[in-house]
């Protein structure tokens, strides 16, 4: 898809108000789920963020297992990959995803890690698993962003020892893990959301970070689209506030990053809304998936706008869009969502309610 031209202009009024017809259309993975992952050993996943790779997307699960009881609750059970991935081609999100494939494979067919965790035990002192954030593209090249969780603790803290990325140069068949860059694991930047854009004339992938866990802020960071910026650690620049002129400042130092969505924020994704003409950011806080509308990608960026209650659905987290998959002009947008109980990833859909 073609990066978004960014407009820095931060006096466009709001019009996002609301969201409506929320559906639940497939679940995705695990004991009846329109895919039959159990047959290549995912009877229970999470998360389900996706890339976009020609016509391809890749759609990039988290702790995965491929023995469940039937009354299992939440992430546990046999065969334990730190992450899979399924890839599609499917072009119609209307009534589900049909998975394609996965991508790795072993040897006989089975979903693996594309890059596993060390699984020590959860006790601060190791690497629990790599859990995989966001991914993006770089013409041939699939890069995966992951934080590597050295303590599960309460529900929605954990600790990090560090974020990184992996790369793939043949569709996802085999990735390695990169040395640099990496980001500290008390950083801001430990899960991330991402997008391609024009700035200026220049192509940038830009990545927006919360820290470990599901109760810090949002802060963003950009780095030139070529694979040798990507994997250069002082190519990525940090947005530090804006000048006299509302034009963004942006700075070499990670420390110097500014804050730009205050909150409790868990997993999210941003995309450009054509329908809208704003930028559309989804992510769960307190049990309930939200949407908020940014201006600019810095912002400002909206109030929150509820998009699925979670006294409906107990235990959801990671309401993740993709660009590709909207319909009605992107009025309506499709998403996955992972629920905590049965451990698995749906699909849903809302429809955008836009004001004057």
């Amino acid at each position: 898809m073609s990066p978004v031209t960014v407009d820095p202009d931060p006096d466009k009024p709001f019009v996002l108000t609301g969201v409506r017809d929320l559906t639940e259309i497939a679940k995705l993975t695990g004991p009846d789920a329109i895919n039959d992952t159990e047959a290549v050993g995912v009877a229970g996943t999470d998360l389900g963020s996706m890339v976009n790779l020609g016509d391809k997307t890749f759609f990039l699960f988290g702790d995965t297992f491929g023995e469940r009881d039937p009354d299992a609750y939440g992430g546990q059970g046999g065969f334990w990959r730190s992450n899979v991935s399924a890839w599609t081609t499917d072009d119609d999100p209307s009534d589900g995803i049909t998975f394609d494939g996965w991508a790795p494979v072993d040897g006989i067919g089975m979903a693996s890690a594309m890059v596993e965790g060390e699984h020590d035990a959860n006790d601060g002192t190791g690497e629990v698993t790599k859990i995989p954030t966001y991914g993006f593209a770089i013409d041939d090249t699939l890069y995966l962003s992951y934080m590597s969780v050295k303590f599960w603790g309460e529900p929605g803290a954990w600790d990090a020892n560090f974020a990184g990325l992996a790369k793939s140069t043949d569709e996802g068949e085999t990735w390695a893990a990169l040395d640099a860059p990496t980001w500290p694991g008390d950083s801001n930047f430990v899960q991330v959301a991402t997008a391609q854009v024009v700035e200026d004339g220049a192509e940038y992938v830009y990545l927006w970070g919360i820290p470990a866990g599901r109760f810090g802020s949002v802060q963003l960071m950009r780095v030139p689209a070529a694979v040798e910026a990507v994997e250069d650690a002082s190519a990525y620049e940090y947005f530090a506030g804006t000048g006299a002129d509302d034009m963004p400042v942006w700075s070499t130092d990670p420390a110097e990053a500014s804050t730009i969505v205050e909150g409790t924020i868990g997993e999210l994704s941003v995309m450009w809304s054509d329908y809208l003409d704003r930028w559309l950011m989804s992510y769960s806080d307190a049990g309930n998936a939200y949407l908020r509308e940014g201006a600019t990608p810095w912002g400002p960026w909206g109030e929150p706008v509820e998009l699925v209650p979670g006294d409906e659905y107990p235990g959801l987290y990671s309401p993740y869009l993709n660009p590709r998959y909207v319909a009605d002009g992107g009025r309506t947008i499709y998403f996955t969502l992972s629920l905590w109980g049965p451990y698995n990833v749906y699909w849903f859909s809302a429809e955008l309610e836009k004001g004057e």
